[in-house]
């Protein structure tokens, strides 16, 4: 099972985040833990009474709704029975207001982009260090009045009530966004919140998270108990599996199904990579046909999803059952490497948060599955499961490794996936980043893949009419894979990419670049 919250609170005080459903509020986290804050997202349904810790602090998030509107969401509100430190961030605040006398409603104006800061009260502990500064606002609705008991500490062009200050209580409330990096002093100010007002530990490092989680797993598993390990020979599945080495051991057994769906050359490098370079005991299981036949017919993205996920499990029982510990012990855990990106998008809040796709590691597993998950590094982001590699010892090419999803080339083979529809993503996608490497650009780009459109163009090879199919390029830079910007590459190398794919991929008649960024798009095309 994966670390819960309580677990975490434990060691590290935790700043509680309730999110209204703002595209921003995964940013909130990632800000605060860069300067070694814990944070933890939960809906902002979520019942005070029964949160299984007493955060230190608690952040109200933005949302797309208005506070006024009938069916809009609200916080419970025994949040403020808490007795710790509130901050509103722009629906946030509104919401601060609206149970504090309301005085909300429409602005004559949409106000979205940037904003100058002016702070009017600089003895507010909240914007120590915060002078005349650019802010991001990204609101229609504002604060017509201060709510009871409250004080204006900012103000800008728009927004009069910009920045308050309960007068006897440390709440907050701010209309622009400062998790996002356009508002220039925005850490500055949440490191206020965090350190200097809810007096949060800075003790969230990769160090302290690597002593902690295998404590946790040696107590959670016990002294007998087996482990099976869902690896692909990808960074988070291999950080997986080396903690678990580490905690428990010879009674961790590494499983790589190789499901027909794998990169170029896949099976044979992670073989390489956990068997003889880390030392980890692994079994490959070659369930390509199994794969393939179960998603004969199957066009709908999610349904591939949930058959590729039930498919893996299926084959890890299978594997499980026959895996005979010396000592007489059971195979009680399966090891999965999901991180809370994928737990963000996959959980769908009741109210304002939607589920955007399912994740295989989060979604698409067995409702009667045999095993219990453990997933030691669900609450982490890619970035720090990097760092995380690094202190562990792992090599620096698997670290940087572009992430590869657990679907595979099942959801970038948009439509049927036959083997042949699979043979043409693979050639193409070993193509594209091939010459990425031979670029010196990989460590620049976050991930990169090709993926096969599930539609046919016109082309003239050797001065004969050719319809064939469409492959579509993508690479991306990000750090957290929650927001992504396309990478820019220069014209010259997409056009030999193009070229080499082409004329080298049988069935290929035409090669775009997705220059879409995410949001809107994800990172896959399904």
């Amino acid at each position: 099972m994966a670390p819960t919250v309580e677990q975490v609170s434990e060691v590290f005080n935790t700043i509680l985040v309730l999110d209204f459903g703002s595209q921003y509020s995964h940013l909130i986290i990632r800000r605060l833990r860069e300067f070694n804050v814990y944070a933890e997202m939960l809906p902002c349904t979520q019942k005070i009474s029964e949160l299984p810790f007493k955060p230190v602090g608690v952040i109200l998030s933005g949302g797309p709704f208005s506070v006024y509107e009938d069916g809009a969401p609200h916080v419970d509100h025994d949040v403020f029975k808490l007795n710790v430190p509130i901050l509103g961030i722009c629906y946030g605040m509104q919401e601060l207001a609206w149970i504090n006398g309301k005085g909300v409603g429409r602005g004559e104006k949409r106000e979205y982009g940037p904003a100058t800061l002016t702070v009017v009260d600089a003895t507010c502990p909240l914007f120590e260090g915060v002078d005349h500064s650019q802010v991001w606002m990204s609101h229609h609705d504002k604060l017509q009045s201060l709510p009871t008991g409250f004080k204006t500490v900012a103000t800008s062009g728009n927004s009069p009530f910009a920045g308050i200050a309960h007068e006897e209580k440390p709440i907050y409330g701010i209309q622009f966004h400062p998790e996002v990096t356009h508002s220039v002093q925005g850490k500055t100010l949440l490191k206020n919140f965090a350190v200097k007002i809810c007096k949060a530990s800075q003790n969230w490092t990769m160090a302290n998270f690597i002593e902690t989680e295998i404590k946790r797993i040696r107590t959670l598993v016990g002294p007998s108990a087996e482990v099976i390990g869902a690896v692909s020979g990808g960074v988070d599945s291999t950080v997986g599996a080396k903690i678990m080495k580490e905690a428990i051991g010879d009674r961790f057994h590494a499983i790589y199904v190789d499901n027909g769906l794998m990169r170029k050359n896949e099976t044979v490098q992670v073989k390489k990579t956990l068997d003889e370079g880390l030392g980890i005991n692994l079994t490959v299981v070659d369930a390509s046909n199994q794969f393939l036949d179960k998603l004969k017919g199957v066009t709908d993205p999610e349904k591939k999803r949930k058959i590729i996920g039930n498919t893996f499990i299926h084959v890890f029982e299978k594997v499980a059952s026959e895996i005979k510990p010396k000592d007489g012990s059971q195979i009680e855990y399966l090891l999965q490497g999901t991180l809370y990106p994928d737990v963000i998008e996959s959980i769908s809040f009741k109210g304002p948060s939607q589920t955007i796709k399912t994740h295989h590691n989060v979604g698409g597993l067995l409702e009667d599955m045999k095993l219990k998950l453990i997933e030691p590094l669900r609450e982490l982001f890619k970035d720090e499961v990097r760092d995380l590699g690094k202190l562990m010892g792992i090599p620096e090419d698997l670290v940087w490794r572009h992430p590869f999803p657990g679907p595979g080339l099942g959801i970038r083979v948009l439509g049927e996936v036959t083997p042949e529809q699979v043979k043409i993503a693979r050639e193409a996608d070993y193509i594209f980043i091939e010459e990425i490497r031979k670029a010196g650009l990989y460590r620049n780009i976050s991930q990169a893949f090709a993926a096969l459109l599930p539609v046919k163009s016109v082309g003239v090879m050797g001065d004969q009419r050719t319809y064939e199919q469409v492959i579509a390029l993508r690479a991306i830079e990000t750090t957290d894979f929650m927001t992504a910007d396309w990478y820019v590459f220069d014209a010259k190398f997409l056009k030999n990419v193009a070229s080499r794919i082409v004329n080298e991929v049988d069935g290929v008649a035409r090669v775009t670049y997705d220059i879409t960024s995410k949001p809107p798009a994800t990172v896959e095309w399904e």
